[in-house]
């Protein structure tokens, strides 16, 4: 996997970095596959949250360098979606506070030391993409605040030492009542509720807030504001989703043409027919424009653009659906190895199918593009 074809989005610093996050990734995840269970997934996030801090891997989420973080989520999902996971979900917990010019509890400055493991719990079972119509509210008590509802599909739920947590304040106000606070995992009033078990293993849970108490300095941002913080979040991190779906589009084309120049059928190797030739032409072509779009977004937020709203919508549906269909043709050429369970191959179909979903399903994205367009449209 080469930077080359986005080299004009990157700079000297990107692909050194990408060298080490490669280098990372061969010591330490090279021969070793992902968890087959949950248990398993849980146990091995935690180890490799530390050995990812210890190695540096978080550091553009601290400097807001958006496409260091594109190179590293583009890497580690072509060597492990799990690894991907882990330092998506360290920048989601670490990005508000940095939003905010805060850091509760040095909470975010832990997380990407790798010394903290985070979540960002937003979705609740009836509140996804309609962000608010959550349930979840936090009232003013005295100095504080006391949390009571729930989270769920959340992320590192069970595992996380501390969580950035979205509740209304003003229930009627909608969007512009909500606002975020950071909880940390022994809070009196706060529990892990359950795990929520994945195809492709991953820690995934329920989270409940009963009487849940936190001070006013928890809070990220102004009260009522929390919409704003989380929305912020997800227009830096939101491209970062495309890389990881980039990273496991380019595993799955890899081992797809490594498999199609050594099998042979009919007394040729499968790479010698058209129709196969085809699809793996068909993959390349859409790969490299889910990367150029991928690191454009970046290339847009790292020159000084305050949103890359559009841009990062681009990037991630149009990344994360052709990421699905490459994998999908992968498996097609591969044949019955593509299906056994210990194959990286069905491992990323497995695992592909979520990025459709998180952080904004496909539909959300065409509507942040299309209503984008009619507003500008109209100038």
């Amino acid at each position: 996997m080469s930077l080359d074809p986005v080299a004009a989005f990157v700079e000297a610093r990107h692909r050194e970095f990408r060298e080490r996050v490669w280098a990372f990734c061969r010591d330490e995840i090279g021969g070793r596959r992902d968890p087959d269970s949950d248990a398993e997934a849980r146990v091995r996030a935690r180890e490799l949250v530390g050995l990812m801090g210890a190695a540096g891997l978080f550091e553009p989420i601290q400097g807001g360098d958006v496409r260091g973080c594109l190179v590293a989520r583009e890497v580690l999902a072509w060597w492990s979606p799990l690894a991907d996971a882990v330092f998506a979900l360290q920048g989601l917990s670490a990005t508000p506070g940095l939003i905010a010019g805060r850091d509760p509890g040095g909470w975010g400055a832990r997380a990407v030391a790798g010394e903290a493991m985070g979540a960002f719990a937003m979705t609740e079972r009836e509140a996804g993409s309609d962000v608010a119509s959550m349930t979840t509210r936090a009232v003013r008590d005295g100095d504080g605040y006391v949390i009571d509802g729930a989270k769920s599909f959340i992320s590192n739920a069970g595992i996380a030492d501390f969580h950035v947590v979205f509740a209304a304040t003003d229930p009627g106000a909608g969007t512009r009542g909500i606002s975020c606070f950071v909880v940390p995992a022994d809070a009196d009033g706060f529990e892990f509720a359950g795990a929520q078990v994945m195809s492709a293993p991953h820690p995934l849970g329920e989270l409940r807030f009963e009487g849940c108490r936190v001070s006013a300095d928890a809070m990220l941002g102004d009260e009522g504001g929390g919409f704003k913080v989380g929305m912020a979040t997800l227009d830096r991190l939101r491209p970062t989703v495309a890389a990881g779906a980039c990273g496991m589009a380019g595993r799955a084309l890899w081992e797809a043409v490594r498999h199609a120049r050594r099998r042979e059928q009919f007394g040729r190797t499968l790479a010698s027919f058209q129709l196969v030739q085809e699809k793996l032409a068909v993959s390349a072509t859409e790969l490299t424009a889910g990367r150029l779009l991928t690191y454009r977004a970046g290339w847009e937020k790292d020159n000084g653009a305050e949103r890359i709203t559009m841009e990062a919508a681009m990037a991630k549906s149009f990344a994360t659906e052709a990421a699905q269909r490459i994998v999908d043709r992968a498996v097609q050429v591969l044949g019955g190895r593509g299906v056994v369970a210990d194959h990286p191959v069905d491992r990323l179909y497995r695992a592909v199918r979520a990025l459709r979903i998180y952080e904004g399903t496909t539909e959300i994205q065409h509507l942040i593009i299309g209503g984008g367009l009619v507003r500008d449209s109209g100038r």
